[in-house]
């Protein structure tokens, strides 16, 4: 019985390969088995055609699949593998405009554990030390879940299962949350590398942590504070920054060439910093907007006097000299911060106040300017934050009593307006 004439091109064509396979099985056996010098893969290559101008070796191997090379910068090769000699070449053409574009041609089996300490080696010296400590330790425990997995095969529900499984370990909403921010980080540079089509991270849900509560003492117990700790070591550490809102690294990476007490100024251009395996190391302001020269207040100015000369005469009886830091270790460096910490707790337990953080007196500046109806564009120009944003999303807390001062300003405003309307409507 005839075919249908496509049934016989099909049957045709798959005479024609298995002919094929078995000439090329003949060859190669006649070349190399008659003591030839041609190998086996020249054998091969000798049945496949011309290759494609401007690209590498290509050839069938003896699993059935095709494999291409190209020649990369430096002297290495890069092999890719398809099952048709077009995949082969339309892989090798890619590769070869990535390079021309200068983006980097990695192979589809790296894994993100591989990718991601390459990441970490090129952010390393753009970041901070904390913040690459941060990174590091978000790394270690995305690989912990992931790392074996290819760059290529990621998907955004692996990446959500891997959340699962490190909020059932143990791991706090925020600390999943910020393992999140550091791998979608690294995978949009692969993106932009070309490395991965898009950034499965985007499509994952990361927790939602509860917001943090803003705490903050009042104008009473800051002062109770200030009276409690006087004639004490860190009293002026303690007035400035409560009432310049300085982080704490920043206090403490001051030296007394910033301060100028006939002015009443001072200049923050460096930071105290501990950096893990190194110790204490001076830093840039955390931002470029952290850089800036503040206003001292006059009791800023007597508590910074009154250091300045105990510390002095501590000098003089210790015959050690004179340090440039304004708050010292006790070998004369800049003072390490979990000292700071520890004595503030020691300071509002004797007052009787309640325990807040350093960094806290730093807010409860911030909170009182508000308060007092100080544009927030000041008080983000005292703080230094990169936006004016940043502070009014940090202290919403203080919005309900700035809109009942707004309200109260538009009463007394319509009301007298209402009143004079009122007298006037009556006289006519």
């Amino acid at each position: 019985r005839v075919l249908p004439g496509a049934h016989q091109t099909v049957f045709r064509s798959i005479g024609c390969l298995y002919r094929f396979k078995s000439n090329l099985g003949t060859l190669t056996g006649s070349l190399t088995g008659s003591g030839g010098s041609l190998t086996h893969l020249k054998a091969r290559r000798l049945v496949m055609g011309k290759r494609a101008n401007g690209l590498g070796a290509v050839y069938l191997r003896g699993d059935g699949r095709w494999e291409g090379q190209l020649r990369l910068p430096g002297g290495g090769r890069k092999s890719v593998y398809a099952r048709t000699r077009r995949d082969v070449l339309r892989k090798l053409r890619e590769m070869s405009w990535m390079l021309v574009q200068g983006l980097p041609v990695s192979s589809r089996n790296q894994t993100l554990s591989a990718f991601l300490v390459g990441w970490l080696d090129v952010v390393r010296h753009r970041i901070r030390p904390s913040t690459y400590d941060s990174y590091d330790l978000n790394v270690r425990r995305i690989t912990a879940q992931l790392g074996a997995v290819p760059l290529i095969h990621l998907t955004p529900l692996g990446i959500q299962d891997a959340y699962r499984r490190l909020s059932a370990r143990g791991l706090t909403d925020y600390s999943v949350l910020q393992v999140h921010r550091t791998l979608h980080r690294a995978l949009d540079r692969a993106f932009q590398w070309g490395l991965i089509p898009r950034n499965p991270a985007s499509l994952a849900l990361p927790p939602r942590p509860r917001k943090r509560e803003m705490t903050a003492l009042t104008c009473e117990e800051l002062l109770i504070l200030f009276a409690s700790t006087r004639g004490e070591r860190l009293h002026a550490l303690w007035v400035l920054l409560g009432t310049a809102g300085l982080r704490l690294g920043e206090a403490l990476g001051l030296e007394w060439v910033d301060i100028d007490l006939n002015t009443r100024r001072v200049r923050v251009r460096q930071a105290v910093q501990r950096r893990r395996g190194v110790g204490l190391v001076l830093l840039a302001p955390k931002t470029p907007r952290s850089r800036r020269s503040l206003q001292l207040t006059a009791l800023a100015v007597e508590a910074l006097e009154a250091h300045r000369c105990n510390e002095a005469e501590i000098g003089r009886q210790k015959s050690t000299p004179a340090s440039r830091f304004v708050f010292t270790s006790r070998v004369g460096g800049p003072m390490d911060g979990s000292r700071a910490r520890s004595a503030l707790d020691e300071a509002l337990s004797r007052a009787g106040l309640p325990r807040i953080r350093v960094h806290d007196l730093r807010h409860t500046t911030a909170s009182v300017l508000l308060e007092l109806g100080v544009h927030p564009k000041v008080v983000q120009d005292l703080l230094g934050h990169s936006t004016i944003a940043t502070t009014l999303d940090t202290y919403s807390h203080v919005a309900p009593g700035l809109h009942q001062e707004a309200v109260r300003q538009l009463d007394r405003l319509f009301g007298t307006r209402s009143a004079h309307g009122s007298r006037h409507a009556l006289t006519s």
